[in-house]
């Protein structure tokens, strides 16, 4: 298992769709295996493939708490098929976008439609943490971050601030 390098805003390939997989193989095992190591040591509870730039339709999720088992969760072309009335709010935070967080309201829980390390098709009820976890992963997948949940002027200047880290950064 290898750690990835974050992408990092501003980066453009933040904002691009991401394409869906169309068969698990060998290569696809071994990207989770890495995006898990990479969200782990980041650490974090929820990483798209398209934060280490691959912009494929993945994404691995552990909201175990501290001094809980690990609960490592691979989603291949995930879908939210069913999403409640219900809202909840959380405070977001994204390794995309060290150190920024705000608080981000979304349905309390979604049914989530995808494809296992195991090839097969799973179906997974989700509220809570995890579904949170969930929205916020999968908006990746669709080139949406969760500083798009916000209010305009709290997103420019966030958008500001890291552009201008990033022109600031030695080459």
């Amino acid at each position: 298992m290898t750690i990835k390098p974050l992408i990092i805003l501003p980066e453009p390939i933040l904002r691009q769709v991401s394409t869906p997989i169309e068969r698990v193989d060998a290569e696809i095992l071994t990207l989770t295996d890495d995006m898990l190591e990479t969200m782990y040591d980041a650490p974090g509870i929820g990483l798209a493939a398209v934060q280490i730039g691959v912009a494929r339709r993945l994404l691995v999720v552990d909201v175990a708490r501290e001094g809980e088992e690990k609960n490592p969760q691979v989603f291949i072309n995930p879908e939210i098929v069913a999403s409640s009335e219900e809202r909840s709010v959380y405070e977001e935070g994204c390794l995309s976008i060290p150190e920024y967080y705000a608080e981000v309201e979304r349905p309390a829980a979604v049914t989530v439609k995808h494809i296992g390390r195991d090839g097969k098709e799973h179906v997974v009820e989700a509220d809570g943490l995890l579904a949170t976890c969930l929205q916020h992963e999968i908006d990746h997948l669709n080139g949406v971050l969760f500083i798009d949940h916000i209010s305009r002027l709290k997103r420019e200047m966030v958008i500001k601030k890291f552009t201008k880290a990033a022109k600031a950064k030695p080459v």
